[in-house]
């Protein structure tokens, strides 16, 4: 009698630690689910962007520990474009507004054109688009060490790339943004003319949101 008994506790032992077991699978394969990691850009999985100083539409010197632990979206401009830069921005703007005062999610507007593009130029344009510069960051500094973060760090490869040329002749007019994960990898590109690429870039900064909430 004591035996059945036994063999009955044993089995109904095996029975809720089966359960409980079936219980926390599901649930790790639902968050995976959730959460479906973008690809990680560059030669190999280490690539990282490199320290970085600029200077922001406030005067303010931006490092990259001002983004650390941040998702980042980054875009190449000038302030004098008559030609994608205002579309680009525009639509930069849409994003903005669907994660303004997300402390998570920063952006950052590169210019290509220091020598136009003075802190008071950068301001009167970023107020545009009513950026809060601790949120949307219009950065100018060396124009060298501008387009070596550009071709290095975030990976761009402009149409009209004039690498090799001198630093007065070299110009970078490129129409994508880069979109940077919390650990300062590059984990997509978008077309910022295009209206799908703008509701992906939208879906691809919530996925990394939630990555990072996974780790």
């Amino acid at each position: 009698m004591n035996n059945k008994k036994t063999g009955i506790i044993l089995v109904s032992f095996f029975i809720v630690l089966g359960i409980a077991f079936l219980g926390y699978y599901f649930k790790v394969m639902n968050e995976q689910k959730k959460v479906s990691p973008l690809p990680i850009i560059g030669n190999d999985q280490n690539h990282h962007i490199s320290p970085f100083a600029f200077i922001n539409q406030d005067g303010k010197t931006i490092t990259n520990d001002d983004i650390k632990d941040k998702i980042v979206v980054v875009e190449y401009f000038f302030a004098t474009c008559k030609g994608i830069c205002p579309k680009m921005n525009e639509n930069l703007n849409i994003i903005y507004k669907k994660f303004k005062g997300n402390k998570n999610v920063l952006f950052l507007s590169h210019t290509v054109d220091p020598l136009k593009d003075t802190v008071a130029a950068l301001k009167a344009y970023s107020q545009k688009f009513d950026a809060d510069p601790l949120q949307w960051m219009f950065l100018t500094g060396d124009k060298k060490e501008l387009y070596d973060m550009a071709r290095y760090s975030y990976l761009i490869s402009a149409d009209d790339d004039t690498a090799g040329l001198s630093v007065d002749q070299d110009f970078i007019h490129d129409k994508h943004y880069i979109l940077i994960d919390h650990l300062g990898r590059v984990r997509g590109f978008y077309d910022g003319l295009k209206d799908q690429d703008i509701d992906k870039i939208i879906g691809d900064i919530k996925t990394l949101i939630e990555e990072k909430k996974a780790i």
